[in-house]
């Protein structure tokens, strides 16, 4: 049967590898940080995230390079990769949105929506869904949102001050940016030349309600990798989970 969806997914992708990944250090002295390798797994952040696309539907991605271009480059030259992948390296400093923008200016299909990624995720959920959600909307952009857990242990008090519960790192009640997106065509002319989409694009699409936003579903998997406690509790999950 004909999925009447699938010609309004995208089929390309930009991933945002330029981070200087300075908390990372000393995984990050001489690697970029999707190159840093989640401990058990022997694949560096950015090759789950490639498998993951190419699951999704994705066939090109053009990925953007700064802090130790080279070494990242190298990676991707050598792989076998399983979807066609280019890079493009910032000559000067352009900024988030800037550098999306000079980015999304070498995806092979112009006319077409896109996904985006930021280099330092770590997830697994259905894009497809997420595409489709965006369709629906009739959004310019659509973030996928997530709710991670809190590094402490929380407590929950009655109305007297008497502490009833304790709980162990949980969800926080707000919902952040995961660092995964899907823009239609026209969200690349919206971008700044230089400069933070974040706050220029995305509170002007806001404004206008054509910005929307995904909830990862409950159970998927999400981790953003800032740190090396962050590769640590990740190996543990995974394992944990069986990958």
């Amino acid at each position: 049967m004909t999925d009447p969806n699938a010609a309004s997914r995208p089929v390309q992708a930009v991933v945002l590898a330029g981070g200087q990944g300075s908390r990372l250090r000393p995984y990050t002295d001489d690697r970029p940080k999707p190159m840093v390798e989640i401990p058990g797994t022997g694949t560096p952040i950015i090759g789950h995230q490639l498998a993951w696309l190419a699951e999704e539907g994705v066939t090109d991605v053009v990925v953007s390079c700064g802090h130790l271009a080279d070494v990242l480059q190298k990676w991707l030259d050598s792989a076998d990769l399983p979807l066609s992948v280019r890079t493009v390296v910032e000559t000067e400093p352009l900024g988030r949105g800037g550098g999306l923008k000079y980015a999304a200016a070498h995806l092979p299909h112009p006319d077409r929506p896109w996904y985006a990624t930021n280099g330092d995720i770590w997830t697994r959920f259905s894009l497809r869904d997420m595409a489709d959600f965006h369709t629906e909307r009739d959004a310019v952009a659509t973030l996928a949102l997530a709710r991670p857990r809190i590094p402490w242990g929380a407590v929950k008090t009655d109305g007297f001050g008497h502490i009833t519960d304790f709980i162990e790192a949980p969800p926080t009640t707000y919902e952040v940016n995961a660092g995964v997106y899907v823009f239609s065509p026209e969200f690349a002319g919206l971008l700044p030349e230089r400069g933070d989409h974040e706050r220029t694009t995305f509170p002007h699409l806001a404004r206008e309600r054509r910005l929307a936003g995904f909830p990862i579903p409950q159970g998927a998997y999400w981790r953003a990798i800032d740190t090396a406690k962050d590769l640590t509790e990740a190996a543990k999950e995974l394992a944990a989970l069986g990958r």
